[in-house]
């Protein structure tokens, strides 16, 4: 049974055996909220809160369109003059600055009556399947879980609070698995947006199911919230109906590139990576920002997920003379290879994706893990009492600690079901409230600043392996120099120059 609806009721255990994990709501005894979002309520010169006036603004009629300000950013990604794409000359038109329209008909819709709960979607990876979309056997079950176990303690608590507090449903999760064959996720975002009839959808992780799920929400005219997929080409795919609130690989790779040619002044980075879409795509930034600022990679090699013998990449990759090395792929492929890269006598500096950012990758690497360097979407070491309140029922609710994923997860699903409590039950202004939220999402990751085109503009770290554990770094904090990042878009300047 791929799809299951998870009815989440209030004060009420009900648990489903997903992938072998045992997972469900908990009861009125075993839950308490981890703290709860601010409403974004700022009070203007009327007595109207920046939300009521939003609210009004989309109660319109089928033919009519809301009168909205939309979002116009000056600069994309914060990327700096000297790794932008075609610097030297002026565009006719610049992407992603300007925030995309939503013109339907769909805000007239009303509420249904015949209701017993109000439905949210999860798609992830959650059960293993073999798939030439994953490349071969899946490998991302665990971060799958971690995830739906982080929305799963977001829904619970809203329904601790009351559920849909307009007319006292609860709320319930339709779980879904997308580690299916190549366009499988889509069907089941067609699954869940017309049989199970959700209001909105969490998910995923996987690049490449996670761009075929978009196109098919955007047919069907249902917001989808992202929290564990870091491509940067999801958010770019100028969907109206696409959020997402995790750091992508865009600002991780940006920052990693500052450090490597800016702070550190390499000159000869090599580059390893795993053959599919999450390595190719992931290390783009890296490549064209490291040749546009004059010190291309020398060398780029790709392996198997999941293979143990690296042996002829870390050849070719020792033969390049090279002065550091980037990896971009798993933990326990990242460990294996930095293992046998020290066998082989190169000490190179190693620096990693935040995938590898975790207790798995120090295990497996033991003492070579020392010194490792990689980007991060967040700092999980903050000081913040929301945060601390929402590992300890976290523990406490799944017997494991809340990683990156669960995290994201939590927030995510919180920002939807914020959504919902304040637009009411209609698809379109649900994503209205989100696309157009004046203020960010204060979550356990942190605040969550939308861009224009609704991506995570939330401050990215460093992560570095010390003493056995992962400590977290910012530009500020290692004065990690960046190029200059113009306050007006491109259009509006007569040149493009980097300084």
């Amino acid at each position: 049974m791929r799809t299951r609806y998870l009815p989440v009721w209030f004060g009420t255990a009900v648990s489903v055996c997903i992938g072998g994990l045992l997972v469900g709501t908990a009861t009125a005894a075993e839950a308490e909220p981890a703290g709860r979002a601010g409403d974004a309520k700022t009070p203007t010169s009327t007595g109207q809160t920046d939300i009521d006036r939003l609210l009004d603004a989309i109660d319109v009629g089928p033919y009519e369109v809301p009168k909205l300000d939309l979002q116009k950013d000056d600069n994309y990604a914060r990327s700096s003059a000297d790794v932008e794409p075609f610097r030297h000359v002026t565009p006719f038109k610049e992407h992603f600055l300007e925030q995309m329209e939503y013109t339907g008909p769909g805000r007239a819709i009303p509420e249904p009556e015949d209701l017993d709960a109000v439905k949210i979607g999860f798609i992830g990876p959650i059960m293993s399947t073999v798939s030439v979309a994953t490349g071969g056997k899946s490998h991302e079950e665990s971060l799958g879980i971690a995830m739906l176990r982080g929305a799963l303690l977001a829904v619970e608590q809203a329904n601790e609070r009351g559920g849909y507090l307009k007319r006292g449903l609860p709320f319930g999760m339709v779980i879904s698995n997308d580690n299916g064959l190549w366009g499988a996720s889509g069907n089941e975002i067609i699954k869940m947006a017309y049989k199970d009839k959700v209001w909105a959808i969490l998910g995923t992780i996987d690049g490449a199911n996670s761009h075929i799920a978009i196109r098919v929400a955007l047919k069907a005219e249902v917001i989808m919230m992202n929290s564990g997929d870091t491509d940067p080409t999801f958010i770019e795919t100028n969907i109206p109906w696409v959020a997402r609130c995790i750091g992508d690989d865009r600002q991780m790779g940006y920052m990693l590139v500052d450090y490597l040619f800016r702070k550190m002044k390499y000159t000869r980075v090599g580059i390893i990576r795993a053959s599919n879409r999450y390595g190719r795509f992931g290390v783009r930034e890296i490549l064209d920002g490291a040749r546009r600022m004059g010190h291309p990679i020398i060398l780029e090699m790709a392996y198997q997920v999941g293979g143990e013998d690296y042996s002829l990449q870390l050849e070719r990759l020792q033969e390049s003379n090279l002065e550091a090395m980037v990896h971009w792929g798993d933990a326990v492929d990242g460990a294996l290879i930095l293992n046998q890269m020290r066998a082989r006598g190169m000490n190179q500096p190693y620096f990693v994706c935040d995938r590898c950012v975790s207790d798995e990758f120090l295990q497996i690497a033991g003492k070579n893990a020392e010194g490792v360097i990689g980007g991060y979407p967040w700092d999980p070491t903050r000081k913040d009492p929301q945060l601390g309140a929402f590992r300890e029922v976290f523990e406490a609710r799944f017997g494991a600690e809340a990683d990156t994923y669960a995290a994201h997860g939590y927030d995510g699903m919180n920002m939807l079901l914020w959504a919902v409590q304040t637009a009411g039950l209609n698809r379109a202004k649900i994503r209205d409230v989100i696309a157009h939220r004046p203020t960010p999402f204060k979550g356990v990751t942190g605040l969550i600043p939308l861009s224009a085109c609704l991506d995570d503009l939330g401050e990215v770290f460093f992560a570095k392996a010390e003493n056995g554990e992962f400590n977290y770094y910012s530009r500020k904090d290692w004065e990690v120099p960046q190029g200059v990042i113009h306050p007006r878009d491109r259009v509006s300047r007569k040149t493009a120059p980097v300084d």
